[in-house]
């Protein structure tokens, strides 16, 4: 896909770009020393929010376990993830989840191009070429966020490394592969570096597949359906099964204090199944170009973006599911184009204070339809069934942040953004124009579904601001406090607003993105989500930060207009009724509550010349959400949960005991039929080592084989029969090995 033309972008932006050539800049160290440019921000002068920081070597550990890069979060107070593919888990934050957070990759605002969100934002990045995430769980900049209710999540590739001054030639590179005993899960990634002093060139591969998982031993006893008859349990985890293949190429030029990156990559899904879905992804590629420019100049700094993404996604039944209809296929395509830029200064105004200025500018086009399955008129055929046809949305955001150090020990951060979105959509027809109970009607007719749909006016605007306040308090180098308060505002994404149909089940069904194997159909008078969010942190440790640390936080989330699932008739919509134990909803506005705490620490508790350091890690969340109108518990919030480890280090070796806990789940959405979970505790045992160039992992997932079912695992049909209603069955024991070797 073509890059934008710079006159169809923004005045702020696009008069932006030619300050590039007009910066004044100091040269950058005349050894060429740093492979990058210097940070952009200063830690001791800005206020980053709850942000967590992961890098690469504590992402490192769990590269071995998960092809996830959403199950990279695992250790992050706050954050859960919603069930999905095996490589693209939703995460949530404080209850939060999916399009309600702003999630960034190497700065690329993307989108999820399938009516069952089979393709996130962390699915395009594989685990072995992520170098750091940022996290923020409390009060969100307006700088890290627009255009989401919920916290902010920054994955970051490996920044651009040039040679050293008269070093010559930079070759350097790095191969790793792995395996998990269950599922027979494999892969391996690769990545080389060619660089001079002012040119970077590096090439990344990975490649990830597994089959279907195994349910823990004692999960294939018999278990109790939702109609409390005992049935035996699935003994693997149907359509878990996945392949990925991602690369890209990436391009850097600098010049004293510019940069200028270019990085092209392509990722490709031959399949992925679902077990929480009633489809699965027979195909998803990607194409992805993102151009970057970071210069300094005595003013500040100056940073643009443009990229382009391109993604063509297919779903129907993989074999779990495909033997259990009748070899009968549901061929589905999406189309996602999405372009977007950003320019963003810097500028340091004094010892006190400093002012970030930024603009965004996304355009977003959308196709989703579902081919027939003949020539011959049927439910299924013989038009093409247009579930969202010519979608748009497109944002145009300006934002403006001041960061004042009042004292040694006071600091604070205001923000303001403000945002315009743009939605729209074309006309719509079904497989058929048949009346009837297997028909659609003529889209032309307005008396008929799609004609009723096609009639309206679709083009919606949203005037949208954010704002975010926060004071830190740092009374000496052991005690840091924080509060603050935050209004955030998100416009309905495509499907909530423009899917239409509500002539049966079938088509119904396919409108899901949660995993509760209910059916959805969307509402075109949707508001924006705002909400209004109060969070206070106090943090302890030692004044090294080494050998102790705790922290805790408290928020408290009121949401206006919350999108929460309704009954179609309450939003007068006809729907067909149901005898499978599953509904048919629609989405309305209410009120939503959210609160919780957050835990966590660490403390060093011995030191031995024999036996190493060790260190005790834990962490404990807890989240509750209301309706606030109806009282219902709102959809997948994460019950008590928490995570205590033992970490040894000797050496170049090191090792984890961790057990994980999490609590029954019985406060549940009733509006859809959401399904309880118990109680259980894991351990997971975790070693790795590392000598010279080489690195050894090795784990033991779920050690005992325990049986469980994971809280915001949704819904099984994975697999058709008997089983369908019962909760995810979590995976089995798993051993864990892979090997890093650089050179």
């Amino acid at each position: 896909m073509s890059a934008p033309s710079l006159r169809i972008l923004p005045w702020s932006i696009a008069m932006a770009f030619p300050l590039v050539s007009a910066l004044s800049t100091p040269a950058l160290a005349a050894d060429g020393a740093a492979v990058t440019l210097p940070t952009v921000t200063v830690s001791d002068t800005r206020a980053d929010g709850n942000a967590t920081e992961l890098d690469r070597t504590r992402l490192a550990r769990r590269l071995a376990s998960t092809s996830d890069t959403a199950g990279l979060l695992g250790d992050v107070a706050g954050v859960s993830l919603y069930g999905a593919g095996g490589v693209s888990s939703l995460p949530s934050i404080h209850g939060l989840a999916d399009d309600r957070l702003r999630i960034k990759v190497d700065g690329m605002d993307l989108i999820s191009a399938c009516g069952n969100h089979m393709n996130p934002a962390l699915s395009y990045i594989d685990p072995s070429q992520v170098d750091a995430i940022q996290v923020f769980t409390g009060i969100t900049p307006v700088s890290a966020g627009g255009d989401a209710i919920g916290g902010s999540i920054q994955v970051s590739s490996q920044a651009p490394e040039f040679a050293r001054a008269g070093e010559g030639l930079l070759l350097k590179g790095q191969a790793g592969a792995f395996y998990r005993s269950n599922g027979n899960g494999r892969g391996g990634n690769a990545n080389v570096t060619v660089a001079t002093e002012a040119f970077s060139l590096r090439y990344n591969a990975a490649t990830a597949e597994s089959g279907n998982l195994d349910a823990a031993q004692n999960f294939k006893s018999a278990i109790t359906a939702p109609s409390g008859v005992a049935i035996p349990g699935p003994k693997e985890i149907g359509s878990s099964q996945y392949r990925s293949r991602n690369q890209s190429l990436d391009l850097a030029l600098r010049s004293d204090a510019h940069l200028l990156e270019l990085k092209l990559g392509r990722q490709d899904i031959p399949y992925q199944g679902f077990p929480n879905q009633r489809m699965d992804m027979t195909r998803n590629t990607s194409d992805q170009v993102n151009l970057r420019y970071l210069g300094q100049a005595t003013w500040g700094w100056l940073e643009a973006r443009l990229y382009s993404e391109s993604t063509r996604h297919t779903m129907n039944f993989l074999d779990n599911k495909l033997s259990a209809v009748g070899n009968l296929g549901m061929p589905m395509d999406t189309e996602g184009k999405n372009t977007g830029a950003l320019v963003k200064a810097d500028v340091p105004l004094s010892a006190r204070d400093n002012l970030k200025l930024g603009a965004e500018w996304q355009r977003y086009r959308l196709n989703d339809w579902w081919d027939p399955i003949s020539t011959t008129a049927s439910m299924m055929a013989p038009n093409p069934f247009w579930n969202i046809r010519d979608g748009q949305r497109d944002r145009q955001d300006l934002f403006a942040e001041w960061d004042a150090r009042w004292s040694t020990q006071w600091l604070s951060q205001i923000g303001v953004r403000g945002s315009r979105l743009t939605l729209d959509t074309g006309k719509v027809q079904g497989y058929n124009t048949m009346t009837g109970m297997m028909g659609y009607g003529d889209p032309a007719n307005p008396g008929s579904i799609p004609g009723a749909f096609n009639a309206l006016d679709h083009q919606k605007t949203d005037a949208n601001w954010d704002l975010s306040a926060l004071a830190r308090y740092t009374p000496d180098a052991q005690t840091r406090f924080e509060a603050g308060y935050s209004r955030k505002t998100r416009s309905p994404n495509l499907y909530e607003r423009y899917t239409w149909s509500t002539n049966n089940n079938m088509v119904m069904n396919m409108i899901n993105w949660v995993g509760d194997a209910n059916g959805y159909v969307g509402n075109i008078n949707l508001r924006p989500e705002v909400a209004h969010t109060l969070s206070a942190t106090a943090d302890w440790h030692a004044a090294d930060r080494q050998q102790w640390g705790a922290q805790a936080t408290a928020y408290s989330t009121y949401v206006e207009d919350y999108i929460d699932a309704v009954s179609c008739a309450s939003v007068g919509k006809v729907c067909p009724a149901r005898t499978d134990k599953f509904v048919n909803l629609s989405f309305a506005n209410q009120g939503a509550r959210l609160y919780g705490l957050d835990l966590s620490g660490y403390a060093t508790v011995a030191q031995t010349a024999a036996y190493g350091d060790f260190t005790v890690t834990g962490l404990l969340s807890l989240v509750k959400g209301k309706n606030a109108n109806t009282d219902d518990t709102l959809y997948n919030t994460m019950p008590l949960n928490a995570k205590l480890a033992l970490v040894q280090r000797l050496g170049g070796w090191n090792n984890t005991l961790e057990l994980q806990w999490v609590d029954a789940k019985s406060d549940v959405s009733r509006v859809r039929n959401e399904v309880r979970t118990e109680a259980y505790s894991l351990l997971n045992l975790r070693s790795s080592y590392e000598w010279k160039q080489a690195r050894f992992d090795i784990s033991l997932d779920n050690a005992l084989d325990t049986a469980y079912t994971p809280p915001l695992g949704g819904v099984y049909v994975g697999q058709r029969g008997s089983v369908w209603g019962i909760p995810v069955p979590g995976a089995g024991r798993s051993i864990n090995v892979g090997v890093t070797v650089k050179f």
